[in-house]
């Protein structure tokens, strides 16, 4: 059997979910869940790394738990919550921003 066929899934090598070379087991993996508590399907925000550059997600509550846990996830923080807010509103409704600053100079004259 050549080295390419003993990766292929369903060979008797097989494979891992996680690698033991995986570049992304050292990052932070964030959660931020964004459903009301005992709804059917969790939604929730995933971050790798940066809390701010996260995935919208929706998965049942089991899935959830599995999910959580395969990825060691941490809950963001309330204040990494709130600086996410503060900058997703700035691009919705153009506070502080160049374009929102350069609306409002223009309105004024």
């Amino acid at each position: 059997m050549s080295s390419a066929e003993s990766s292929l899934p369903g060979s008797s090598a097989g494979l891992s979910l996680v690698s033991s070379r995986d570049p992304l087991q050292s990052h932070t993996r964030y959660i931020r869940v964004r459903s009301a508590p005992n709804s059917r399907y969790v939604e929730f925000d995933f971050a790798i790394d940066d809390p701010s550059l996260f995935v919208e997600l929706i998965l049942p509550l089991q899935a959830f738990e599995i999910f959580c846990q395969a990825n060691s996830v941490v809950a963001m923080t309330k204040q990494q919550a709130a600086g996410i807010d503060a900058e997703m509103d700035k691009w919705r409704y153009g506070h502080d921003t160049l374009v929102g600053r350069s609306h409002s100079s223009a309105n004024q004259q």
